[in-house]
């Protein structure tokens, strides 16, 4: 029985052996119509989409005041409502509690930053930082120079715009001037341009806060986003 059963066997191996190879020609098909067939195997592509012509990519450093927390929508928050206004394609990883060394974790934001190779960066880091202050005073000085050198190496055609760390409450302990200047050291350091005020931009209106009483609402990241604008206009943006 057993020689009678062989030649059925290798008729069942050369089926999956055929049905195997048809896949492979089914993908390469599927990929060929994707416009990825020319990278070889094992080739990952970790950077965004080809770009259209006069496209300009600006990706924006920050914490929940750039990423939009309190507002009702993505679309109400300044950078993107900034970004619209010229056309901008916006990338935003921007996180709830980010410091320049709070919330820090392996999957770094600069390296977000850098992998999307924008035209423009745009931080407005350093609220977060004060809460770690001053135990960890010398930490973040060095974090802040840090981070804006990395940013000038790994992309250093593209323009980075430092903005002045937002404040959101009449009390400013004096961590806030502290973080300040060295925030606007760095940044001369980095050959960037600098936005100054922005900590006071929210004074005097504690109508535009949301109900946590710690983030902006639509109200003020639509003031934010006028400032800014202004801002952004008089550096020739």
């Amino acid at each position: 029985m057993t020689p009678r059963r062989r030649p059925a066997l290798r008729i069942t191996v050369w089926i999956a052996a055929a049905a195997v190879l048809l896949a492979g020609a089914v993908a390469l098909a599927m990929l060929a119509q994707s416009g990825v067939q020319g990278r070889g195997l094992g080739e990952v592509d970790s950077g965004p989409a080809a770009r259209g012509p006069g496209e300009t990519v600006v990706a924006f450093y920050g914490d929940s005041y750039t990423r939009g927390t309190g507002g009702s929508s993505a679309d109400k928050r300044w950078s993107t409502i900034v970004s619209a206004e010229r056309d901008w394609t916006e990338v935003n990883p921007s996180r709830n509690g980010l410091g320049f060394v709070n919330q820090r974790r392996g999957d770094d934001l600069i390296d977000q930053v850098i992998a999307a190779r924008p035209d423009i960066v745009i931080s407005t880091m350093g609220l977060n930082d004060n809460f770690s202050m001053p135990s960890r005073a010398d930490e973040i000085e060095a974090a802040i120079t840090r981070d804006f050198e990395t940013i000038r190496v790994a992309l250093p055609e593209a323009r980075l715009i430092v903005v002045e760390p937002f404040w959101y409450t009449e009390e400013r302990p004096d961590s806030v001037e502290q973080i300040i200047g060295w925030v606007q050291a760095a940044a001369l350091g980095a050959d960037a341009d600098y936005i100054s005020g922005a900590s006071h931009w929210l004074d005097g209106h504690p109508e535009w806060m949301a109900d946590d009483g710690l983030h902006p609402n639509d109200a003020d990241y639509a003031a934010l986003a006028e400032r800014m604008d202004a801002e952004l206009a008089a550096l020739g943006l």
